[in-house]
């Protein structure tokens, strides 16, 4: 798949001395979802402010579709969507004067019917007139994405798009993000909700302490490192794990009433499953009810964070 964005042993140190950066490897494919997790000062908002041009580097490269963000400024830029976290808009603008505003920063001609088109993909039609001041916090955040996308980029960052929006809200932008994909728009995704990452994205990226951690795509994230556990509820609480079943590494809960088995999904691993049981039985072992859970990519996501700390 063609590649949007390349990032190349980006570093970023500022005059303190800290390093938020540290030799960022990574390339961006054209139409994907991609989200980026971190936990808080891990080098998230650095590396979006440096491909947006707000932060210089200090070593490294950034070429949007072809464009270098140095050599090629406003080529570059004019790629570019940027959702920030913070709400920053005129309050006393209305919305479709701060939306052609900032279609015309980018040297755009006025083309009315897109910006149309856009208010009205995100709900914001009917207050357009509006002045800014006067909306609902979600609604000043769909007008963020609004002029992010007045000038029509190929490349849009959101940075907690959904921060402090209700559940509902969330559904709905989720909804705008599979639509912006398939128009072509290559969306690159921050968020502190894990679910969001699991229920959108196509690849995730993690980083922390200015170091990109791991680049999966999500399906094979969550299967390769994703851990399965068959709990198993005893017919008679037991004191100890017997001695015959301690290879398979069991963890004895619920006052002894329940076993928890962990084990890789893997082909192996699910024979496993089967003498377990088999040993349960020789080792006069019974229970009465068993169930099947999964790691979710939060569950990954805390793991991979902890054994880099």
């Amino acid at each position: 798949m063609q590649t949007i964005l390349s990032i190349s042993n980006l570093s970023k140190t500022y005059a303190s001395g800290f390093q938020a950066l540290k030799r960022v490897n990574l390339d961006i494919r054209r139409g994907e979802i991609f989200a980026l997790l971190g936990p808080n000062g891990a080098g998230k908002t650095t590396l979006i402010g440096t491909v947006c041009g707000l932060v210089n580097p200090s070593e490294g490269s950034v070429v949007v579709d072809g464009h270098d963000i140095i050599k090629d400024y406003r080529g570059a830029r004019a790629m570019i969507g940027l959702v920030p976290q913070e709400l920053t808009t005129n309050a006393f603008e209305t919305v479709w004067a701060t939306v052609s505003f900032s279609r015309g920063l980018f040297g755009k001609s006025a083309d009315p019917a897109h910006l149309e088109k856009v208010l009205r993909a995100l709900s914001l039609w009917d207050k357009r007139n509006n002045a800014i001041m006067t909306l609902s916090g979600g609604m000043k955040r769909r007008v963020l994405i609004a002029k992010a996308l007045a000038h029509e980029p190929q490349l849009l960052f959101l940075d907690e798009p959904t921060a402090g929006v209700d559940v509902e809200l969330r559904r709905d932008m989720w909804a705008m993000m599979r639509g912006l994909k398939e128009t072509g728009v290559t969306i690159i995704l921050t968020t502190h909700y894990i679910d969001e990452a699991e229920e959108m994205a196509d690849r995730i990226g993690i980083i922390n302490r200015g170091e990109i951690v791991l680049v999966e795509e999500k399906t094979q994230l969550l299967r390769k490192l994703g851990k399965k556990q068959l709990t198993l509820q005893l017919a008679a609480p037991i004191e100890h794990v017997p001695r015959a079943l301690a290879g398979y590494g069991l963890e004895l809960s619920a006052g002894g009433g329940a076993l928890t088995y962990t084990y890789d999904d893997t082909q192996s691993e699910r024979a496993g499953i089967a003498n377990l049981l088999k040993d349960l039985e020789d080792a006069s072992v019974r229970f009465k009810d068993l169930q099947t859970t999964q790691s979710s990519l939060e569950d990954i996501f805390v793991d991979l964070v902890r054994e880099r700390s």
